[in-house]
């Protein structure tokens, strides 16, 4: 046992176990624990909180999924509307352009019916001045004297006015 004393790994062990129980007594072990307990508490609200951010982050994820989906049924609703509204001033487009052409063949035609009746005024009073003229020219031929004068004078005055 004496060699014991002189052994320097004895007197390690010794040390050990006094170094033991000062921080037994000092409660180094409890120390220990709580602060392992501690970081274990820290890093369990860590990982709730890790969880938490998660379920949140796909609630938020789901709700953008959601307003996306309805951005394109909105899209699509608008894409429809523009397409009717388009067909539908196409149409009422249409429908004023023959309206248009309509009310221009109708004013040409119109246009036209006058002209074809100035024309034929113009040809009757033509015919009418050359009828006139041709009478005044027989009847200078072939009536003389005062006689003539009155009855042509007459005449003329009569067709001029049955003609026009």
């Amino acid at each position: 046992m004496i060699e014991l004393l002189n052994d320097a790994e004895f007197w390690v062990a010794v040390a050990f176990v006094i170094l033991l129980a000062v921080f037994f007594k000092l409660g180094v072990h409890r120390t220990a624990a709580t602060a392992l307990d501690d970081r274990a508490a820290r890093i369990k609200a860590e990982l709730d909180e890790a969880q938490r951010l998660k379920a949140e982050a796909q609630a938020v994820l789901a709700e953008a999924e959601r307003r996306r989906g309805d951005a394109e049924r909105e899209a699509q609703a608008m894409i429809a509307a523009a397409r009717s509204d388009a067909e539908r001033v196409a149409a009422e487009a249409h429908a004023k352009a023959e309206e248009f052409i309509a009310r221009r063949t109708k004013m040409a035609e119109a246009k036209i019916a006058q002209a074809e009746q100035q024309a034929l005024a113009d040809v009757r009073a033509a015919a009418a001045d050359a009828a006139v003229a041709a009478a005044e020219r027989v009847l200078r031929e072939t009536v003389k004297g005062a006689l003539a004068d009155d009855l042509i004078g007459r005449g003329i005055g009569e067709i001029k006015a049955k003609l026009n």
